[in-house]
């Protein structure tokens, strides 16, 4: 199964944050048992993630799984949690009996909780206990259902929050990208630099710094996933100058970029 071309999100439970962590937290999930064997059909299966520089745990409940980080593998047993920064494209290959509960950051929402910057994550895959201790980690995950496991979750990383200070460079990105989404993700790297009243050389010393890759990069990644996204439920109303297109030529090339594949391949 790949996201945005397949319904990925009917495997699992989605639950959004606390008001207080919302500028930091996208959501929690966590496997839909009953949704998930009865659509998965096949012994494994997989899960293919796009980019999208959004640092994401992976708290394992169920069985063993193989992570493909970009051409790396990773095998993860049963005990082992991870962190991953999604700065390329991700598989997981699960059993049917695959179990996962996820939180899943904004960009630089992660910094603003545990006072470091995702660019250090890069390409790795993390060991959940290097970053949290243990016991919270058996805490959560011996918790009886999923909004226990959220609301354990959420105490934590408001204890941890309330230990650091929102830094000048995170509040400037998050400005820039809310800027960038309002312009219909036309505006360019300059001219985001010059709503911001600051330099490009310094916009892109900003976002290496908190996100862990250029602007342009990744403003380029929102663009694919947000319209792709919206052109494959809405296809009938799409139009690409919404999301800074100069036509569906330009779109149709984006897509092959982003995914590898055409539209008319994926369905």
């Amino acid at each position: 199964m790949t996201e945005i071309f397949d319904n990925i999100r009917k495997l699992y439970r989605f639950s959004l944050p606390a008001e207080c962590l919302s500028p930091f937290i996208e959501f929690f999930s966590e496997t839909d048992l009953l949704s998930a064997g009865s659509s998965i059909q096949d012994k494994k299966f997989t899960v293919k993630l796009f980019p999208s520089f959004t640092p994401t745990i992976w708290m394992n409940l169920g069985s063993p799984y193989q992570l493909h980080n970009g051409n790396r593998p990773h095998q993860i047993d049963e005990r082992t949690d991870v962190l991953v920064l999604r700065s390329q494209t991700i598989e997981r290959r699960n059993a049917p009996t695959d179990n996962i509960f996820t939180v899943k950051f904004l960009p630089g929402g992660f910094e603003a909780i545990f006072g470091i910057s995702q660019a250090r994550i890069a390409d790795d895959v993390i060991p959940l206990d290097e970053l949290i201790p243990q016991k919270n980690i058996n805490q959560i995950k011996k918790a009886p259902d999923f909004d226990t496991r959220i609301k354990l979750w959420e105490t934590y990383l408001l204890e941890k929050k309330s230990q650091n200070a929102e830094s000048h460079y995170l509040i400037t990105v998050q400005r820039s990208i809310g800027t960038f989404i309002d312009s219909s993700m036309q505006l360019s790297a300059m001219q985001l630099a010059n709503e911001l009243c600051m330099s490009e050389k310094s916009l892109n010393r900003y976002f290496n710094k908190v996100v862990g890759t250029g602007p342009k990069h990744y403003f380029n990644i929102l663009r694919a996933r947000t319209s792709i996204t919206d052109f494959l439920s809405e296809q009938d109303c799409f139009l690409p100058g919404t999301y800074g297109y100069y036509d569906m030529s330009h779109f149709y090339r984006d897509v092959i970029r982003f995914t590898g594949t055409r539209i008319s391949e994926s369905h």
